[in-house]
């Protein structure tokens, strides 16, 4: 099953110039919006994308937003490169999440949860590393999109459904049938496309945080957490929701600061749905 994995990789098609041109514009330390625009522009998917993640339920602008150059200034310039990379990714690899239950418009959304976490759990302690977590947080469930078409190329797409939505973990479900974690699939796919160090450690080290490099330590185990919470299959779920807090409860962060972030969340799904 590895080798079907690393194939798969490395079939993958190179990354288009929007998205070198969004890699470099990211490593910049002065980040021009119009500069921005200029590159998404060029990208229908990402304008298409960017416009339906601005006007879903989880923001709920008070009147709806028509622009791309509106949507940047609504959601920040590191918010809009995730969205962008995401959406190009995600039509890179050309499958679907069948395997799993979900759309791609699911997928898409659970990303946008979990980058929305990172807003409004880790922005208020730490306005940088929230900088440095919404790109992984965005993109770290991006080997699932392997995971379920290697779960369909092997007629076990049934068995594969009944273990995801029982009670069991999603991540222990997709390392048995695929033999590898999705963590380590996804960070692997980045390296493929030498993308920067800091989104393949960050998210290739989830659910090894003793294992990674100390500086990247509390990244890798925020990032488990989000991971935890936003599962695909019921993000935001009671038991998500619990086993997330219990989690950052073990790692010596801060569960009631996460907790309040969750309920502001579900609150404000809740007043704009």
């Amino acid at each position: 099953m590895k080798e079907l994995i690393i194939d798969k990789i490395d079939s993958l098609p190179p990354l288009p110039k929007s998205v070198i041109e969004l890699e470099e514009f990211r490593k910049q330390p002065e980040k021009e919006p119009l500069d921005l625009l200029k590159i998404i522009e060029q990208d229908p998917l990402i304008i298409t994308t960017l416009l339906r993640v601005a006007n879903s339920a989880m923001f709920g602008f008070r009147s709806e937003v028509e622009t791309p150059s509106r949507a940047i200034n609504l959601l920040g310039v590191n918010f809009t490169i995730s969205i962008a990379l995401g959406s190009v990714v995600q039509d890179l690899i050309k499958t679907d999440l069948s395997a799993y239950g979900v759309s791609t418009d699911d997928f898409l959304m659970t990303a946008n949860l979990a980058s929305t976490v990172v807003n409004t759990w880790v922005g208020p302690m730490d306005f940088e590393l929230k900088e440095e977590l919404l790109l992984p947080a965005f993109l770290q469930e991006t080997g699932k999109f392997i995971i379920s078409q290697l779960v369909d190329e092997s007629g076990k797409v049934e068995q594969f459904k009944v273990a995801v939505n029982s009670e069991r973990d999603t991540t222990q479900v997709e390392t048995l049938f695929a033999g590898v974690s999705c963590a380590k699939i996804t960070a692997n796919i980045f390296k493929h496309w030498k993308l920067s160090h800091n989104l393949i450690f960050a998210i290739g080290f989830v659910g090894e945080s003793d294992k990674c490099p100390p500086e990247y330590q509390k990244k890798v185990q925020i990032l488990e957490i989000i991971k935890i919470l936003c599962d695909i299959t019921n993000p935001l779920g009671d038991l998500q929701v619990e086993n997330a807090l219990a989690k950052a409860k073990a790692y010596g962060l801060d569960p009631d600061s996460l907790k309040k972030a969750v309920e502001n969340i579900k609150t404000r799904i809740s007043d704009n749905s």
